[in-house]
């Protein structure tokens, strides 16, 4: 069964670090494409960050490069993103999701989901 699970999230102060983990199952990881989006509330859901499984591209949003670094560990299946001098803005539910293709921005255009993980930064 094709499945993503969060871990790594909590609460942190503005300037700290997070690590976000996803685990992948292994028919899940052997698709194309790995992302974060999050979901702050009231606001609609956002790319963060994608790392292609081929040469392991990675693409970010302006608002968390040189911040934000996502990386895979295909030995065990495994997406990080390591999160470095956090934001109060960078408050919201992080998720995980996975696409068979190259990389995309669009929320619609994965299909497979992990259950989230909150982040919360304090100021």
């Amino acid at each position: 069964q094709a499945r993503l699970i969060e871990s790594g999230g909590g609460l942190v102060q503005a300037g700290g670090s997070l690590r976000l983990s996803c685990v992948a199952s292994e028919r899940t990881f052997s698709r194309d494409t790995m992302a974060w989006f999050r979901q702050a509330p009231g606001k609609e859901r956002e790319f963060v960050a994608s790392v292609t499984r081929v040469i392991a591209l990675t693409f970010y949003t302006d608002s968390v490069k040189g911040r934000f670094t996502i990386s895979r560990d295909d030995a065990i299946s495994t997406v990080y993103l390591q999160m470095n001098d956090v934001k109060p803005w960078d408050t919201a539910i992080y998720y995980c999701a996975a696409r068979g293709g190259g990389n995309s921005v669009k929320v619609e255009d994965y299909d497979l989901w992990g259950q989230g993980t909150q982040v919360t930064v304090s100021s």
